[in-house]
């Protein structure tokens, strides 16, 4: 089978989407949509309408270049007001040959969420913390051991339900089925080394348009996150008051002309623009380089003091991603001040090579390392479909049965 996936991350600025497979455990890209977003505030929907406009725009690219109808997907939720639990829950083991299984392994996962959590709240992930093998045996993955019970230790992150509800409805009424939901936070954990980071605890830093997001992990397991009310919107305000020039060109004036340190500004570099007085101003890179290296170190500096306040213990790594680090130069200000204890995510596959998909990416990782540790294989597309795979004359009937009731079968059902 062929397991592609899909996954849409939800921002302020814009709506990716990304479809990818996995080979061999790789992904590889098979289609990439980023659209301005409408009906968005700091991660929330704030106009259904227009945001499903914009999202029906996204999925048009996608399809266009599939040439098959997107009806099943991954999505982020907003991670505003989440909660996080350490929960236990335990199952026996009843097979014949009395040797755990993915089933044993969901088993003891529900046993982690049931009762678990406030009525007003839904369920967004429960992440294992380790297994214990007939009360005595610790584990990180306990498949194939021979057991009589299987004890679980996880953190369970849940959100309002509005959050997850607000999301999934409009997805509902453009005909996607929702196969599973995540943090952004999640996601870009995965679409770092993940593999190096499971034994650390470290911070993950998503710098976006109009908010930045800090969350800790421990091991591969999130455990704390915060939401900033900062992000690339307050560099391009800066800009559009000093030189009064509109919101719009001082975006335009932050992606083509200025750096994000102005080490290796060229005052000789310039633009030419009318501001909203009528007046002509010409505008150099050193100039609006130190605009936004001034903004920049501001904002790094409070992100660097609230990430000491999400937990008391060492942190072996910070990885900043989002499309703020995509700025040139973005590094030497980073360097300035955090020195050489943070990084900048560095996506490796070709077609997503830029920051503002690390949250895509991620999910689509993340949702198949899920999958694998409960020995399922999931795709988003039939049989047909992946024989058909690129075939511009394929339809696809979407299904019409609610998303609502299925959001964790993929994980949970036998």
């Amino acid at each position: 089978m062929r397991k592609v996936i899909s996954s849409i991350d939800i921002g302020s600025a814009t709506i990716k989407i990304v479809v990818g497979e996995i080979i061999k455990n790789k992904l590889n890209i098979l289609a990439v949509s980023d659209t301005p977003s409408k009906g968005i505030k700091k991660g929330l929907i704030i106009n259904a309408e227009s945001f499903m406009e914009s999202l029906k725009k996204g999925i048009s690219k996608i399809e266009e270049t599939l040439g098959l109808k997107l009806h099943k997907t991954i999505v982020n939720i907003p991670v505003n007001n989440a909660n996080f639990s350490i929960t236990e829950g335990s199952t026996t083991i009843t097979n014949e040959a009395s040797m755990v299984t993915g089933n044993d392994i969901a088993r003891a996962l529900q046993g982690c969420v049931y009762n678990k959590f406030k009525p007003t709240e839904e369920l967004v992930t429960i992440m294992p913390i380790y297994f214990v093998i007939d009360e005595q045996t610790k584990v990180k993955d306990p498949k194939n051991i021979i057991a009589t019970k299987l004890s679980a230790k996880s953190i369970i992150v849940t959100t309002p339900k509005k959050n997850v509800y607000s999301v999934l409805t409009c997805l509902e009424k453009l005909g996607l089925e929702v196969i599973d939901i995540t943090f952004n936070s999640i996601g870009d954990y995965y679409a770092n080394d993940y593999a190096r980071l499971n034994n650390e605890i470290g911070a993950i830093v998503n710098i976006g348009h109009d908010i930045t997001t800090l969350s800790v992990f421990n091991k591969g397991v999130i455990t704390n996150t915060q939401i900033l009310d900062l992000g690339g919107r307050n560099i391009e305000n800066d800009i559009s008051f000093i030189y009064k020039i509109k919101k719009e060109d001082a975006h335009e004036l932050k992606e083509k002309l200025a750096l994000a340190h102005r080490r290796l500004a060229q005052a000789s570099e310039s633009e030419k623009l009318t501001n909203r007085l009528g007046q002509e101003v010409i505008i150099n890179q050193y100039e609006i380089s130190e605009i936004v290296m001034s903004r920049l170190v501001e904002m790094l500096k409070i992100i660097k003091n609230e990430i000491t306040h999400l937990t008391k213990k060492e942190i072996s790594y910070i990885i900043f991603t989002g499309g703020v680090t995509e700025s040139a130069d973005f590094n030497l200000v980073l360097e300035s001040v955090f020195g050489k204890s943070a990084e900048i995510c560095d996506i490796k596959e070709l077609g997503v090579r830029n920051n503002i998909y690390s949250s895509c990416v991620g999910m689509i990782k993340y949702f198949n390392e899920k999958m694998k540790f409960r020995n399922k294989e999931v795709s988003i597309l039939s049989l047909e479909e992946q024989e058909e795979l690129g075939s511009s004359d394929r339809r696809v009937n979407v299904s019409e049965n609610s998303i609502l009731g299925k959001l964790f079968g993929y994980f949970f059902d036998n």
